[in-house]
């Protein structure tokens, strides 16, 4: 028998491209040393022997990455949905993110919003903490017992933040954050650092000079925002007289993706140079649909990033979105871009669930490297889903399962999650 090899038996689906889906009932989908080993209708003989698990007509989906989630919001959830962004930065986000100075209080809300995360559908994450490092440390600490593979970033804000809640100088913002990278860069086996500029107004050019200048030497990947609401895009302009667009704001500082692994969130409202920058860069965009409708933001035109074949995921934007299954994001997903294409741009098509699906999985995933996938070679993360609470008198495909599972699941349709070959859940 091989070592650390295990089989899953049932109706196996993953994307062979953004357009389409590979299906295969009654199948093995085999995990050697926490990689795919392929699939098969009928166990090899190299494979007999091997412990398999039988999920009947269950659903083995790779699993869904989170490109874009803040921990600390999770607590005021549905709440300020009447308020545009930057309001609504101002009057829930800021008095609440300054809460987490407690760790006390942290410990309380990150434990909630940890395993609430293990109960998703979610496997892997990239996570905007809070400026201070206690609770950031927390947080890291608390995702790393679910098993889920994450990103999570100590939030850097020097300027327009509040009297609670923003950094004394550029330098001690950066001095926190090399003391936390220290802290944490080899510390836990499923949780690792990422640099969280939160969005330009929140960072002053001395500040993104020194955040470069840590980027380079620890070679992390970034996050942050952009070009999500037309107030926001205006504020940026008036910070950085210098730039031509919002990206350039972090471009000149080179935190705009090449030798910087990076996300924008939102993009939103990109100009075509924006665009062309992004593309040039391979810079990822999170896409938030349910955020960007709560907060009127717009609508972000995915079907244009997918043609032109940039990297495109899935955020829930807590709590700018209020659900953290992924699966309800791809659902928005494709309602979102059936307005874009009615209201704004007749030519851009919307989403299709084979689309959708590829941006939750792999789009997402792959900022993580080989994931979001079954092809041989990727990490085994993968869901198994049932449809036990959605009862019908129709024989439906697994298509059909598939689609109704992305509108209409909750966690009681999770029967199983595998992170990297290990069963969390």
């Amino acid at each position: 028998m091989l070592t650390d090899t295990f089989a899953l038996k049932g109706t196996i689906c993953y994307s062979i491209s953004p357009q389409e889906l590979s299906i295969t009932p009654n199948s093995y989908l085999i995990c050697s040393q926490g990689k795919c080993a392929g699939i098969f209708p009928v166990l090899p003989e190299k494979y007999r022997g091997i412990p398999c698990k039988d999920y009947k007509d269950d659903l083995i989906i790779p699993g869904l990455t989170d490109l874009h989630v803040h921990a600390p919001q999770y607590t005021f959830r549905a709440s300020g949905m009447d308020l545009e962004l930057l309001d609504w930065l101002n009057t829930y986000t800021f008095p609440q993110e300054a809460r987490y100075e407690d760790p006390e209080f942290a410990k309380e809300a990150y434990s909630i919003f940890a395993e609430d995360m293990k109960k998703s559908p979610n496997t892997r994450a990239c996570i905007f903490g809070t400026l201070h490092v206690p609770a950031t440390e927390i947080l890291m600490e608390q995702l790393d017992k679910t098993g889920l593979k994450t990103m999570v970033g100590k939030v850097n804000m020097d300027r327009n933040g509040s009297a609670r809640l923003q950094e004394e100088s550029a330098q001690t913002s950066a001095d926190a954050t090399v003391r936390w990278i220290e802290d944490t860069l080899n510390r836990f086996e499923n949780t690792n650092p990422i640099l969280t500029p939160r969005f330009t107004p929140s960072c002053s050019d001395e500040l993104m000079k020194k955040l470069s200048e840590i980027q380079k030497k620890y070679h992390l990947p970034m996050q942050s925002h952009l070009s999500e609401n037309f107030g926001e895009i205006a504020w940026v302009k008036e910070l950085c007289p210098n730039t031509h667009f919002y990206g350039e704001a972090y471009s000149q500082f080179d935190l705009f993706g090449g030798d910087c692994p990076t996300i924008m969130a939102h993009c939103v409202h990109s100009s075509d140079e924006e665009i062309a920058l992004m593309k040039k860069q391979g810079v990822y965009i999170a896409h938030c649909p349910q955020s960007n409708t709560n907060l009127s933001s717009g609508i972000s035109p995915a079907r244009r990033y997918l043609d032109e074949g940039m990297q495109i995921g899935l955020g829930s934007d807590i709590a700018g979105g209020t659900s953290v299954s992924i699966l309800r994001a791809m659902a928005d997903a494709i309602q979102v871009s059936k307005l874009y294409w009615r209201l704004i741009d007749s030519s851009m098509k919307p989403l299709t669930v084979e689309e959708a699906f590829y941006m939750g999985t792999e789009g997402g995933g792959s900022f993580f490297g080989k994931v979001g996938n079954f092809k041989d070679g990727y990490e085994f993360d993968a869901v198994v889903l049932n449809d036990s609470t959605i009862p019908t008198p129709l024989k439906l495909s697994p298509k059909n399962k598939l689609e109704r599972l992305i509108y209409l699941s909750d966690d009681r349709n999770i029967t199983a999650k595998y992170v990297a070959g290990r069963k969390i859940l």
